[in-house]
C-alpha cells in the first residue's frame, strides 16, 4: 500500500529552461553554447554544476547565487515554469487519499518561491533548509521522517538516476523516474533505472492510476 508521494522539483514538477537561461545571460554567455556544454556534462553523468567551471574556472555556485539575488536578478520560480500536468496531478493525487509532499535540491529560496505557488501538497522542503542534499542518504532519512507511512509505502518521483532513483531505492523508497528533462529522457530507458525504479513515467497524471491499483 502506498500512503505518501514526494516530488523533486528540477525537471519534475518545474522546467528549468528559464533558469537555464538566467544563467547564461549572467555568465555572459550564449545561450546555445551554455546549453551544449551542459548537454555535454549532462551525458557523461556528471553534476550538472561543473557546467559553470568551463566558463569561469573555479566558479563559486553559493556566490554567484548571492551576487544575482543583490543584483535583483536572482532566483524566480512562477506559474509559467510549472509542467502543465503538475497542478492537475498533484491534486488527483490529493483526491485519490495520498498524502503529497515536495523535496528537492533546492535553495532556501526557491522554498519560499515554491510556497507562494500555494501548489495542493501537505508539505515542501528544500536540501538548502535542510542541510542535505541528494544523493546524500541523510536527505532520504528526511524524507521519511516527513512523509507519513514506512519508506515501503513513500513514492519518490524524480527525474534523475544518480540522485533520484538509486538512492530512493537504497533508502528503501519506491522510486519513480519521470521521462522529462536531460536526465529523464537519457535515463529512462536504462537498464540500472529499468531495474531500480518501480514505475517509469511521462506525466504525474498516470500516477493515480497506477499506485491506488499497483500499490
Amino acid at each position: 500500500m502506498i500512503r505518501s508521494v514526494v516530488f523533486d522539483v528540477g525537471e519534475t514538477l518545474i522546467d528549468d529552461t528559464r533558469e537555464w537561461a538566467r544563467w547564461a545571460d549572467w555568465l555572459n554567455v550564449p545561450l546555445h553554447t551554455f546549453s551544449a556544454v551542459l548537454g555535454a556534462v549532462t551525458a557523461e553523468g556528471r553534476n550538472n554544476a561543473e557546467t559553470f567551471d568551463y566558463f569561469r574556472p573555479g566558479f563559486d555556485l553559493a556566490e554567484e547565487r548571492q551576487r544575482r539575488e543583490d543584483a535583483g536578478r536572482g532566483e524566480l520560480i512562477e506559474e509559467v515554469d510549472l509542467y502543465s500536468d503538475v497542478r492537475p496531478g498533484l491534486q488527483a493525487l490529493r483526491e485519490a487519499g495520498l498524502w503529497v509532499g515536495i523535496a528537492g535540491n533546492q535553495t532556501a529560496r526557491a522554498g519560499e518561491l515554491l510556497q507562494q505557488l500555494n501548489l495542493p501538497v501537505e508539505a515542501i522542503a528544500t536540501s538548502g533548509e535542510w542541510g542535505v542534499a541528494k544523493p546524500d542518504p541523510g536527505f532520504f532519512d528526511r524524507v521519511i521522517a516527513m512523509a507519513p507511512g514506512e519508506p515501503q509505502e513513500i513514492v519518490y518521483v524524480g527525474d534523475h538516476r544518480d540522485n533520484d532513483v538509486l538512492p530512493a531505492r537504497e533508502a528503501g523508497l519506491r522510486p519513480a523516474l519521470i521521462r522529462r528533462g536531460p536526465w529523464g529522457y537519457l535515463w529512462a530507458d536504462q537498464p540500472q533505472v529499468r531495474a531500480h525504479a518501480d514505475w517509469v513515467i511521462d506525466s504525474i497524471k498516470e500516477l493515480p492510476g497506477l499506485l491506488t491499483t499497483k500499490g
